[in-house]
């Protein structure tokens, strides 16, 4: 199976290397293309790979999407110099207080009233699916098409949300695996404590020495240009092979260091890791999405029935974009950027990472994966051939709202 995957993600990679900025233009991203790839090489269309799908078999899936998630949130802390992501503090604040929250009991709610399950599965759901995936997000924020027509405050905040939401959605999950009778709720409150805290006080002394290593490595000679690209990634794997030796969220741990690295280092260190970022973002995705699309439970969805599409399109249109409209005021989102970021909330690996976690801790019921992973699915497909005409249709939208303003000054 392996050698296969590997194959057909490095073709995959090959032809997004080749596309270059013109695939970022087109109505189609990369996990799309690799989850795509994934369903056509799997047992249910050329049967190049069998082996059971996810809501049998979800073992590799933590580790996984663990390894993925840790170099991309790290990416996220390194995209932006420590001085503008400071400025967009108020509103990730209000993103990950209030909208993620109501996002996990959005979403726990139409999976309870759509699928008939009890509060716990739907907890479980709710708490998987809230987080914003960096990886997918990032696809819609890099690059340079995104420059082109998106403004800096609206890809910074959709960034640094996604990086932090990752880890904070921690003790989402934990009170919805105390809901669902895994642990009781004071072991879930001294738990969750114990891991973003843990995570904080791991990330920071992380991240300080980290750069001050490296800085000391330029000093002397020893670290060249090509070593330093990857420097931060290492950096991302020690820290979270450290925090699950201690049982603290590992992937807050990396998102922390990331930042400490970021405040510390020098800005050429930061502009030299954007190219790793990129990298990250269009090529370390695709086996993981190749390997998604093969296992995918295509049989335990179309048990879903209409069920199943309902709670896609009820998730997708109701789960963010209704919270975002209420929060557009504290949030200060003028013009269309309450609608771009109420859309643009996709849920990817982090989500199954999250699903993976639950299936660890206890035997959760199959609608969780079945559910968990059709939306997954739908939304890597949605958000990724949605990304580059709302880019446009933003764009269109802010110079006729400066072409009314500059009438309206000049009458």
């Amino acid at each position: 199976m392996i050698d296969v995957l590997l194959v057909v993600a490095g073709v995959l990679g090959l032809a997004v290397a080749a596309l270059s900025e013109r695939l970022r233009r087109l109505p189609v991203s990369e996990p799309v293309l690799a989850l795509v790839a994934g369903v056509l090489i799997g047992p249910e269309v050329l049967g190049f790979i069998q082996v059971a799908p996810l809501t049998e078999d979800s073992a590799w899936l933590h580790t996984t999407t663990r390894l993925l998630l840790a170099v991309s949130v790290m990416a996220v802390a390194l995209r932006y110099p420590v001085s503008d992501a400071r400025t967009q503090v108020r509103p990730v604040l209000l993103l990950l207080a209030i909208a993620m929250p109501a996002m996990a009991a959005v979403t726990a709610g139409l999976a309870a009233w759509l699928l008939g399950v009890g509060l716990g599965t739907a907890a479980l759901i709710g708490a998987a699916l809230c987080p914003t995936d960096p990886v997918l997000a990032s696809s819609v924020v890099t690059g340079g098409p995104a420059e082109e027509d998106l403004p800096g405050r609206t890809r910074k905040i959709l960034s640094l949300e996604s990086g932090a939401n990752d880890g904070l959605a921690m003790p989402l999950v934990l009170l919805a695996l105390a809901v669902a009778g895994a642990d009781s709720y004071g072991a879930a409150l001294a738990e969750s404590v114990w891991q973003v805290a843990g995570a904080v006080l791991l990330g920071v002394p992380a991240g300080w020495l980290g750069a001050r290593a490296l800085t000391a490595g330029e000093e002397y000679g020893s670290t060249s240009p090509a070593p330093r690209l990857l420097f931060t990634a290492v950096l991302a794997f020690a820290v979270l092979g450290t925090a699950g030796l201690l049982h603290v969220d590992g992937i807050l741990a990396v998102f922390v260091a990331g930042l400490v690295f970021n405040l510390v280092s020098t800005g050429s260190d930061r502009a030299d890791d954007v190219p790793v970022d990129e990298a990250v973002n269009r090529f370390l995705v695709l086996p993981m999405f190749v390997g998604f699309g093969v296992v995918l439970p295509w049989s335990a969805w179309f048990g879903l029935g209409w069920q199943g599409a309902g709670l896609v399109v009820g998730v997708l249109l109701l789960r963010r974009l209704p919270v975002l409209w209420l929060l557009r005021r504290p949030l200060r989102l003028g013009g269309a950027d309450d609608v771009f970021l109420g859309w643009f909330g996709p849920i990817g690996v982090s989500a199954l990472f999250y699903l993976a976690m639950e299936a660890e801790r206890m035997a959760v019921e199959v609608v969780v994966l079945t559910a968990g992973s059709l939306v997954i699915a739908a939304s890597t497909v949605v958000h990724g051939v949605t990304s580059a005409p709302a880019r446009v249709l933003y764009r269109r939208a802010s110079l006729s709202r400066h072409l009314q303003a500059s009438v309206d000054l000049s009458g």
